[in-house]
């Protein structure tokens, strides 16, 4: 394999991290903001109670994009998988 194939498997990689971690980051940071929000307006400084709405927050979103990223995990391990009859060809 040479170093663009390299790169390039490097950088799908990244890109697979990026598009099924987005979800569940992308909520955790949304609820945890408006958690802050409600702490600040309150005058609450307690850091623990906006660990169990971003649990459960994050909970919903497993449910709802789960089998997306399962299946967008399995399509990149096979593809992978599928790659490496190519490595040992020259």
């Amino acid at each position: 394999m040479d170093t663009s194939g390299v790169i390039d498997l490097i950088r799908e990689t990244m890109w697979v991290a990026v598009m099924v971690s987005a979800p569940l980051l992308t909520v955790a940071l949304a609820v945890g903001l408006f958690i802050g929000v409600i702490q600040a307006a309150t005058s609450v400084n307690e850091a623990t109670l906006s660990f169990i709405p971003k649990l459960i927050a994050i909970a919903f979103t497993v449910v709802i994009f789960g089998s997306w990223q399962i299946g967008t995990l399995i399509d990149f391990t096979q593809h992978i998988f599928e790659r490496i009859p190519a490595l040992f060809q020259q």
